[in-house]
């Protein structure tokens, strides 16, 4: 029996003809140079001397205090994988900034489902820590109001963990496939989404109450700046967060206010993030997570003017963990 693809069949045959070749060989000197730049200001691992040195045509960097010497990939989401570097950040951009599946993904790799997905979700983690370091020297002035709104989510219950999910127990059909499970309570999160300028910030928190909603806002300040306006829909759930001035447009009336207040930048990001999120076809609740913070992330460095340089130096300042 012919086993057919749901989607990217037509893509895999292109692979196959070789129509499709990827050449991450630029992308792999990129990466070891800003590597090796990173490095060479960074504390060595053994002796915590800034005296690193390195050299063209080899992997090695050397500590020219105490002699000790390691791989530029050390600490960085690079190091000790199946693929390399380039291919990584190739993965990474498809996933990120593409609404093409992990599984399609896959096909362009000469590497099996698991190590593909793994990979980016592990390169996923240390491009956020990164972030918040890489953002600090890219940023120019952010300022002006901060629009905020929230959207329900229904997270695809214990997929990617264990115990599997059984649907008779769990008050499903008992049919197989993953639409047999309709969830349960406390399995709808709530996205909320800030943006102020250029910054969009998405967190994914449990419920819809306003303890829930604060956090998104504190990050934005963290990363724009202290919060003097914010604007939102009128929600009862934003009355206890107090800030300076509050604006509200109530869609019901208006989609912009005779002042000007809207919220359009947040509903903008919604009709980009929710086309996006489909193409996984359910997430987890951690996988929704830190997937929708990555989404808001990488909108920013696009929306900064700093895409793939910004991209890369969120890998390499792990290296000064």
């Amino acid at each position: 029996m012919y086993n057919q693809t749901a989607f990217g069949g037509m893509l895999q045959d292109i692979v196959e003809l070789t129509s499709i070749v990827l050449r991450p060989e630029p992308l792999d000197e990129e990466i070891e140079r800003r590597c090796k730049q990173a490095w060479e200001q960074a504390p060595c691992p053994e002796c915590g001397e800034t005296a690193i040195q390195s050299g063209d045509g080899s992997p090695r960097v050397w500590c020219t205090n105490c002699r000790y010497v390691f791989s530029y990939t050390r600490n960085t989401p690079f190091e000790g994988r199946t693929l390399s570097p380039g291919e990584i950040v190739i993965a990474f951009v498809l996933y990120a900034d593409t609404l093409l599946s992990i599984h399609q993904i896959t096909q362009l790799f000469e590497a099996v489902y698991d190590t593909v997905h793994s990979t980016i979700r592990e390169v996923e983690a240390a491009f956020q820590r990164g972030f918040y370091l890489v953002w600090e020297r890219i940023q120019h002035a952010i300022d002006g109001p901060t629009q905020i709104d929230e959207t329900g989510h229904k997270c695809s219950g214990y997929k990617g963990q264990t115990p599997p999910r059984d649907g008779l127990s769990r008050g499903g059909s008992g049919e197989g496939g993953r639409s047999r499970w309709e969830g349960a309570p406390g399995d709808t999160m709530t996205l909320i989404g800030a943006c102020r300028d250029v910054l969009r910030v998405i967190r994914a928190e449990p419920g819809a109450q306003p303890e829930e909603l604060k956090p998104a806002l504190d990050e934005v300040e963290i990363l724009s700046g202290k919060l003097d306006e914010v604007w939102h829909d009128g929600w009862r759930g934003y009355a206890p967060l107090v800030y300076k001035n509050e604006q509200t447009v109530v869609h019901s009336e208006e989609f912009v206010t005779d002042d000007g207040v809207h919220i359009n930048q947040v509903e903008c990001l919604w009709s980009l993030v929710n086309p996006w999120l489909q193409k996984f076809r359910g997430l987890s609740k951690p996988g929704l997570e830190q997937s929708v913070r990555t989404y808001g992330f990488v909108r920013t460095l696009n929306l900064a003017g700093a895409p793939l340089h910004g991209l890369l130096d969120c890998f390499v300042v792990n290296v000064f963990r």
